[in-house]
């Protein structure tokens, strides 16, 4: 007898990019394998941190996971660490534009404590916010709550997610690793609508440049549960993991 499909609760955030279509059975395959290992951790609330490179397929992968995870009946919570940054109305009081600004001023990481991961760690909390400020309207929907059930698992993506101040939240890590001459072609390309001409060098300067300061100073890739290469979507792979589950 299956389990019934359960819920999965998205940000308010119009950021929120759709589940991408199945791209391969090789893909899904890898998918259903990483949800198979998310749930091994247990049956209480759980927390999947996903990060790598702007432009990696952090949401897409998040999306996908909790798909799977919710078909065998885990109640799951999506949130992107973007729907978690400081107004953008306040950057004139800190530096957010170049590479170590970025890093260091443009999320808020005592809302993301304060509002998501805290409750979520929390077992007598039954509700959390999946988005403090709406990264295109600014909207502030810090006042919005979500259930939260007790087994729920919590997938949230975002670069920065493995950084001191957050890092130990964690119950499985995820990067997606691409290159980062790929990381920029396909940011830029992304971006162009809002960034035109200049998608690149913000991509280059900004976001690179930030991912740069992160792994030298928080050095997250020793700590992933799982490193995916994500280069072709079609066929992502695994290279390397920490306590890889045995042959069957």
């Amino acid at each position: 007898m299956t389990s019934p499909r359960a819920d999965i609760r998205h940000a308010v955030s119009s950021w929120r990019q759709p589940c991408p279509p199945a791209l391969s059975a090789e893909r899904g395959a890898l998918v259903e394998e990483t949800a198979r290992r998310v749930l091994a951790r247990g049956a209480g609330r759980l927390l999947v941190g996903i990060d790598g490179f702007t432009a990696a397929g952090k949401t897409s992968f998040g999306h996908e996971l909790a798909g799977r995870i919710a078909a065998v009946g885990r109640p799951v919570l999506r949130a992107t660490l973007d729907d978690f940054k400081n107004p953008w109305k306040d950057r004139h009081l800190y530096d957010r534009e170049s590479g170590e600004g970025y890093y260091r001023n443009a999320y808020d990481y005592e809302a993301v404590r304060r509002l998501l991961l805290d409750p979520c760690r929390s077992p007598a909390v039954t509700s959390c916010v999946l988005c403090a400020i709406d990264p295109l309207t600014q909207e502030d929907h810090s006042a919005r709550t979500s259930p939260l059930a007790p087994d729920a698992v919590l997938i949230v993506d975002g670069v920065f997610a493995f950084r001191p101040g957050i890092d130990a939240y964690w119950d499985f890590r995820i990067w997606l690793d691409v290159a980062e001459e790929l990381s920029v072609r396909r940011g830029a390309e992304r971006d162009q609508d809002w960034a035109g001409s200049g998608a690149e060098a913000i991509h280059r300067d900004r976001y690179l440049a930030a991912e740069r300061v992160y792994l030298r100073e928080a050095d997250p890739l020793p700590r992933m549960d799982l490193v995916i290469d994500n280069t072709e979507f079609a066929h992502p792979r695994v290279v390397a993991e920490r306590n890889p589950p045995e042959t069957r």
